[in-house]
C-alpha cells in the first residue's frame, strides 16, 4: 500500500459496511404508525425496540444512508472499515444488553486489557527506551507501572480505584431511571402525588448505598477533578492519564468545577459484567447500532435509512400527529419520539408557532461547546511506539490500549485548553489514539490497521473564521508530527485519512456544535437540568412528542438509557390514558 495519500474531507463515503439487505427494511414506508422515531441512532433504535415489544407499532426514520447515529461503521477507505465517529463501548446498560439479547443477534465485544498506555516523550537512560505508564486489570502490574514514577502513588492507586468504584456504583440506580417527578411530588391528586414518590427511589437507593461517602459523592461530582487527584497522587504522567477521562469530549480544564464528574461519568460503565471495563465492538460501532436494530426488527419494528425529516407535524390541538420528510411526504402517528438533540428538535424540526417565546429562548441557553476533532487514519503497519518497542510488526498488549499523547503533565493538558478558548487550536493537542483493529481482523487488510485520534482542544470556529480544508489538513500535520514524535515512521505508514472537526461532526451526525454528548455535561445540564427543568421527564411542550436523545438524562456516553428512559415515559402516559 504505497502511493499518494487518501483524505478527506467529510464527503459521502466509498460505502457503509452495511449492506443493503442490513440497512433497509423489507417493507415499504407506511402513511401511518403508532410512533415514528426521528433518527436511527443508538438512543433512537433502542426505544424503537421496547415500544414495538410493548405493542406500538413502530418506525424509525435514519436521515443517512447507514444507522447507527454516532455509533456507525463506514468504510472510508477501500478493505478499512472505521467506527467513524464513537469508538469505544462500555456505558451500554446491562439489563438493556441482555433484554434485547444484543449478543444472539450478533454483537461481539472484545475487551481490552491493559486499557490505558501513556508513552513519555523523554530520553531514555543507559539506553532504555521512555518510561512509559500502562494500566489495566491487574493491580500489581499497575503498581509495578506506577511505581517507575512513584511508589508512593504506586501504593496509593488500588485505594484510589475502590473509592471511585464505590462511587460510580453507588450512582447506578441514577442511570436507569428517570430524574426525580417534582412536579408531581409537588402538585395534583394525592394518587399522582403517590406515584411521583417513586421517582425518589433511585435516590433514596443511591444514598443509602453511599452512607458516609455521600460528602465525597458531592465533591467529586461538583470539584475540578485535580483537587480530588492532587489529594490522592503526585506524579504528573499519573495524574495527566486519569485526567484526560476529566476532560474527554468536553471543552473543560482539569482545574474548572465539575470536571470530577465527567471522570466519574466514564468509570461507571461495564461490559458483559465487567465493571469499568471498554472494549472494541467486533465490526466497528456499527455492530452495536446493527445488532439493537436486529432485535428491533425481530419484535417488528420498521426501520428506514435515507428518510430525512423536514418538520414534526402538530395539530390544531397543539399534539404531534407525524412527520414530513423532505421530500415531502407525510407519515402519520399517535407519538413522535426525537432522537435529535433538542436543538434540532425544537429550533429546526418542531413549528415555532407551537412553542412559546420562553421554551425557545431556554433552548437557545443550552450549551453544545465541543472541543473535539476525530481523525480516521488508514496506515499500512502498526505504528511502532519508543516507549515500548515492537521491531517485528506484531502488536504488544499497549497496542489494544487507549493511548495517551502529550500526557507528560497536566500542565501539557491545561495549556492546551487554555489556546482553544482563545479561538486557536492546540500546538500540543490531548491525543486519544486507539487501535481497535489490533484485536478485530475484521476492520483492515492484512498487516494494515484502523487507527483513530480523538482529540482536543479545536474550536467550532478558528478566531472566529470558518474551518477551511488547508485549515484541516494544517491541523491534522500537526497531530500527525507529534505523533511521530512518539512513534518514529507513522506519518509515512499513513495510507489515508478522515479529519472531522466540530462543525463536520454537527454536519453529518446532527451533533449540534459537534458536541458527542449531545449536549455539555456540565453541572447545570445534568439529571433534572437535562436539557431543561422542563424536559427532565422525556416529555415536551408539544402533546405527543418525546426526546430520547443524550440530550435527555442521564446524558451521553451512557448508551441506551436515554431511549430506554423515554420509552418507559411513554409507556407510562399510554397507561395513564
Amino acid at each position: 500500500m504505497t502511493g499518494a495519500v487518501w483524505t478527506r474531507q467529510g464527503s459521502r463515503v466509498i460505502q457503509s459496511i452495511q449492506n443493503a439487505s442490513s440497512r433497509r427494511s423489507h417493507t415499504a414506508l407506511k402513511s401511518e404508525y403508532d410512533v415514528l422515531v426521528i433518527g436511527g441512532g443508538h438512543n433512537g433504535l433502542v426505544a424503537a425496540a421496547y415500544l414495538q415489544k410493548g405493542g406500538l407499532q413502530t418506525a424509525v426514520l435514519e436521515r443517512r444512508h447507514v444507522l447507527g447515529g454516532a455509533a456507525v461503521t463506514e468504510e472510508l477507505f477501500p478493505g478499512f472499515h472505521f467506527s467513524r465517529c464513537s469508538y469505544l463501548l462500555s456505558l451500554f446498560r446491562p439489563h438493556i444488553y441482555e433484554d434485547l439479547e444484543l449478543k444472539k443477534h450478533g454483537l461481539k465485544i472484545y475487551r481490552r486489557n491493559p486499557h490505558a498506555f501513556s508513552p513519555m516523550l523523554e530520553e531514555g537512560v543507559g539506553g532504555a527506551p521512555p518510561r512509559s505508564l500502562t494500566l489495566g486489570s491487574d493491580m500489581v502490574l499497575n503498581r509495578k507501572e506506577i511505581g517507575k514514577f512513584s511508589q508512593k502513588d504506586a501504593m496509593a492507586y488500588g485505594e484510589f480505584n475502590a473509592y471511585l468504584d464505590k462511587l460510580a456504583s453507588a450512582a447506578q440506580p441514577l442511570l436507569d431511571a428517570p430524574p426525580v417527578d417534582i412536579i408531581g411530588l409537588t402538585s395534583g391528586s394525592l394518587r399522582t402525588r403517590i406515584t411521583a414518590a417513586k421517582t425518589l427511589m433511585p435516590l433514596v437507593k443511591c444514598g443509602l448505598k453511599l452512607g458516609k461517602n455521600i460528602p465525597d459523592f458531592y465533591e467529586i461530582v461538583t470539584a475540578p477533578i485535580m483537587k480530588i487527584l492532587n489529594q490522592w497522587f503526585e506524579s504528573e504522567p499519573l495524574k495527566a492519564t486519569l485526567a484526560t477521562d476529566a476532560v474527554i469530549g468536553a471543552m473543560t480544564s482539569p482545574y474548572n468545577p465539575g470536571s470530577g464528574y465527567v471522570l466519574l461519568h466514564h468509570v461507571m460503565g461495564e461490559l458483559e459484567k465487567e465493571k469499568g471495563s471498554w472494549g472494541y465492538v467486533e465490526g466497528g460501532m456499527g455492530g452495536v447500532s446493527n445488532a439493537i436494530a436486529s432485535s428491533a426488527r425481530s419484535h417488528g419494528a420498521s426501520i428506514f435509512t435515507e428518510k430525512d425529516v423536514r418538520e414534526i407535524l402538530v395539530g390544531p390541538d397543539g399534539a404531534a400527529k407525524g412527520v414530513v420528510l423532505t421530500d415531502g411526504s407525510e407519515v402519520h402517528s399517535k407519538l413522535v419520539l426525537s432522537n435529535a438533540t433538542p436543538y434540532v428538535t425544537f429550533k429546526k424540526l418542531t413549528p415555532q408557532a407551537s412553542l412559546s417565546p420562553e421554551f425557545i429562548k431556554a433552548i437557545d441557553q443550552f450549551d453544545y461547546t465541543s472541543p473535539v476533532t476525530k481523525i480516521n487514519v488508514a496506515v499500512d503497519k502498526l505504528p511502532n511506539f519508543l516507549a515500548a518497542p515492537t521491531p517485528d510488526g506484531k502488536p504488544g498488549p499497549h497496542h489494544q490500549c487507549s493511548i495517551h499523547l502529550n500526557c507528560e503533565s497536566v500542565e501539557v493538558l491545561e495549556t492546551a485548553y487554555k489556546e482553544s478558548i482563545n479561538g486557536k487550536y492546540s500546538t500540543r493537542p490531548m491525543l486519544e489514539m486507539t487501535i481497535p483493529s489490533v484485536l478485530d481482523p475484521t476492520l483492515a487488510p492484512p498487516g494494515a490497521h484502523v487507527v483513530s485520534f480523538f482529540t482536543q482542544f479545536t474550536p467550532y470556529y478558528l478566531e472566529g473564521k470558518e474551518w477551511t480544508d488547508q485549515d484541516k489538513e494544517a491541523y491534522a500535520d500537526l497531530v500527525f508530527d507529534w505523533v511521530e514524535r512518539y512513534a518514529p515512521g507513522f506519518q509515512s505508514s499513513v495510507v489515508g485519512r478522515d479529519i472531522l472537526t466540530p462543525p463536520d461532526l454537527e454536519r453529518i451526525f446532527g451533533l449540534t456544535g459537534g458536541n458527542i454528548f449531545h449536549g455539555s455535561m456540565s453541572l447545570d445540564q445534568l439529571y433534572l437540568a437535562r436539557p431543561l427543568p422542563c424536559l427532565s421527564n422525556y416529555r415536551t411542550p408539544i402533546k405527543g412528542l418525546y426526546l430520547c436523545g443524550s440530550g435527555c438524562h442521564p446524558g451521553g456516553g451512557v448508551m441506551g438509557s436515554p431511549g430506554w428512559n423515554a420509552a418507559l415515559a411513554v409507556m407510562a402516559d399510554m397507561k395513564r390514558s
